[in-house]
């Protein structure tokens, strides 16, 4: 399994985010994260991430026990929450570029993705600060895309992007899979999501159930 967790309890000033909560993700899903606002979905992406400690239960990632070694996941995982992560003062190409270089990955890796996000040409040489919400948007996924994640965590992935842009993710996300990348994402845009996703869970309260 790519995710396991196994009755898995966060806590945020002795407030559980994650109540218990337990669910596998095996290679090559697509798994949509759906629930109300504040049920815990962003803070169940960042636990897999390993940016989050777990106060109770066992969870894996990649084969990294989350209990003891949580930061040996960050490198494995690519994670897009609402903030892009990207360096404004950069423009695409650098930004791109600073990524690839982290993991070896060629020129060509960099321009490839570029194309695939629609940010070739003139916006590659754009500085971040000068895009528009969804140009940047696309930036971080292309980010994504270079680094070749294993997993990917997205939390809202299609905020900020049009049409066009959103065809171009779920595209992409396909992509990913298609190329051995597993991906959970949450979404409230639930009939795109649903069509997008090959499995669903439900999170309330901090507990995981299957939709």
């Amino acid at each position: 399994m790519i995710v396991s967790f196994s009755d898995v309890v966060v806590a945020y000033d002795n407030f559980p985010a994650l109540a218990g909560a337990s669910f596998e993700v095996a290679s090559g899903e697509i798994v949509l994260l759906q629930g109300p606002n504040g049920a815990g979905k962003t803070t169940l992406l960042r636990v897999c991430a390993g940016l989050l400690p777990i106060a109770r239960g066992t969870a894996t990632v990649l084969g990294c026990d989350l209990g003891v070694e949580r930061y040996a996941v960050r490198s494995k995982v690519g994670l897009l929450g609402h903030a892009n992560g990207l360096f404004q003062d950069l423009t695409v190409a650098e930004n791109i570029s600073f990524w690839s270089r982290l993991i070896g990955a060629s020129d060509q890796d960099v321009v490839t993705a570029m194309q695939i996000m629609g940010l070739s040409d003139r916006l590659s040489a754009t500085r971040v600060a000068n895009l528009s919400a969804g140009q940047r948007r696309r930036c971080a996924l292309a980010t994504l895309i270079v680094r070749r994640a294993q997993l990917w965590l997205l939390d809202e992935p299609h905020a900020g992007l049009d049409s066009q842009g959103r065809d171009e993710l779920d595209k992409t996300l396909r992509s990913a899979r298609e190329a051995g990348a597993t991906v959970v994402f949450a979404s409230h845009e639930i009939d795109r999501a649903q069509n997008l996703a090959t499995r669903s869970l439900t999170v309330v309260g901090g507990v995981v159930t299957e939709s």
